[in-house]
């Protein structure tokens, strides 16, 4: 086996990736809010090895209903219902720092790391957009203060799962003694977002901190996860611009104290999968075919910032900025691909609905293997997030031909290193931040404590 081993994570979207695959005979949009769905397409996720599944999440209705099956279920309460039904593939789900609290936060993800045995990862987002902000009745913040919240969250947050130090229950039913209150801290946090007394009412997470996922990839998006992430998701559409990006937040974490290899780089990637070249154009065609012109020209007006009608769509993208308030960096990959492949703006729809950005690749197992291979090797990925088209299909297909493909190349895992997410992804455990006190009073009342 190589040195390095190859990470991957399942993207779980509805029922696909692909704008239109509601529309495709291998999808059940009904299945949109059926937990046995997505139960099933953990055991799949779980059979081939993954090392995870991720749940996205928007606090608002994104796009137009009328084109296109929205409206999911809140990922934490169901990743609580799939780790049910699984004991290895890790669980992460997406939770913005703008729109909740730290305690919350901090309890959920610690709840569903005690319920999973270890298997909780959390994607820390900032929430870009206008409407996630008219759901709670304030204006949206500005880019670099919604990054100083989330800085200051994320602190507060890894501070109240470490209020409990790893042996602060005792559980000597004989002694009648739960837990050692002097393991016990309060936070104390009062900064200028939060005020926050902890501790927290939850033990600590059996990983210590659930996994940091950040899928943010503008400069502050990437100095953040210099700091604090332990996993990336990013789009990246060529190797040169995905080894760039590689280089540019790996050399970063040096000044946070951080080894390149305690942050993961996961690019998305949505494989069309056929037995054949020709079988594999034409699923990816089948599912063009399916696109609704309107549904995509909302979604692109919306992240350009300019209203376009249907009369540009045989044109080329307008001269548009890409300074924005929103989604930066995504901004930025849509414009940069018009222009690097001369797109008109009906090419550039059919570019982004199979995966918003993300790199669409249609091909034999084999095919899929070697540009993989081909990223992993040189520089530019530790491993993918992969986006399946349609739901279930594409992720079995994913499991049944790419990955022994990667086995038998010897990239990728027969079985699980472990039983934790950590385990899996090959990160430590973090230590507490609260040293063990030399002179804590294995009988301390808790109230003494929390008063202290």
């Amino acid at each position: 086996m190589p040195t390095r081993t190859l990470h991957l994570n399942a993207f779980l979207m509805g029922v696909g990736h692909h704008e239109a695959a509601w529309r495709h005979p291998r999808t059940e949009p009904a299945r949109l809010t059926d937990v046995r769905h997505y139960q099933q397409l953990a055991r799949i996720a779980e059979r081939g090895r993954l090392d995870s599944v991720f749940l996205a999440d928007s606090l608002a209705l994104q796009g137009d209903v009328r084109y296109n099956a929205l409206g999911g279920l809140e990922p934490l309460t169901l990743l609580a219902a799939l780790a049910a039904v699984t004991d290895h593939v890790g669980l992460i789900a997406t939770v913005s720092t703008t729109y909740n609290e730290p305690f919350h936060v901090a309890r959920k993800f610690a709840s569903l790391d005690h319920i999973s045995g270890g298997r909780a990862g959390w994607n820390i987002v900032t929430s870009a957009g206008e409407a996630e902000a008219r759901n709670f009745g304030i204006e949206r913040p500005a880019h670099a203060d919604r990054y100083a919240r989330a800085a200051e969250f994320l602190d507060v947050v890894t501070g109240l799962w470490d209020s409990w130090e790893d042996d602060a229950v005792v559980g000597d039913p004989l002694g009648g003694l739960y837990a050692d209150a002097g393991r016990i801290h309060p936070l104390d946090h009062d900064g200028p977002h939060f005020r926050v007394r902890g501790p927290l009412n939850t033990s600590r997470p059996p990983q210590g901190h659930p996994l940091l996922v950040q899928a943010g990839s503008s400069e502050d998006g990437k100095d953040f996860a210099a700091r604090y992430a332990e996993a990336v998701f990013t789009a990246q559409q060529t190797l040169a611009d995905a080894q760039a990006f590689y280089t540019d937040i790996k050399g970063r974490l040096a000044r946070y104290g951080r080894h390149p290899d305690d942050l993961l780089v996961l690019p998305g990637i949505s494989p069309v999968i056929g037995s054949t070249e020709r079988e594999a154009r034409r699923l990816e065609q089948e599912l063009q075919d399916l696109i609704i012109p309107a549904y995509g020209l909302a979604q692109l007006s919306h992240l350009v910032g300019i209203e376009l009608t249907e009369d540009a769509l045989d044109r080329p993208l307008p001269d548009v900025s890409a300074d924005t308030e929103g989604a930066q960096s995504r901004r930025r990959l849509v414009i940069d691909l018009a222009r690097r492949e001369d797109l008109t703006v009906r090419q550039l729809l059919g570019r982004l609905a199979g995966g918003r950005g993300h790199r669409v690749l249609a091909g034999t197992p084999e095919r899929i293997a070697d540009e993989i291979q081909l990223w992993f090797e040189n520089g530019a990925a530790d491993g993918f997030n992969v986006m399946p088209p349609v739901l279930p299909g594409g992720l079995e297909d994913f499991v049944d031909h790419v990955v022994p493909e990667l086995q038998i190349r010897g990239l990728f895992r027969r079985e699980y290193e472990g039983r934790t997410l950590r385990d899996n992804y090959d990160l430590p455990r973090p230590a507490s931040r609260r040293a063990r006190p030399d002179s804590a009073d294995p009988v301390g009342s808790a109230d003494a404590v929390v008063a202290s």
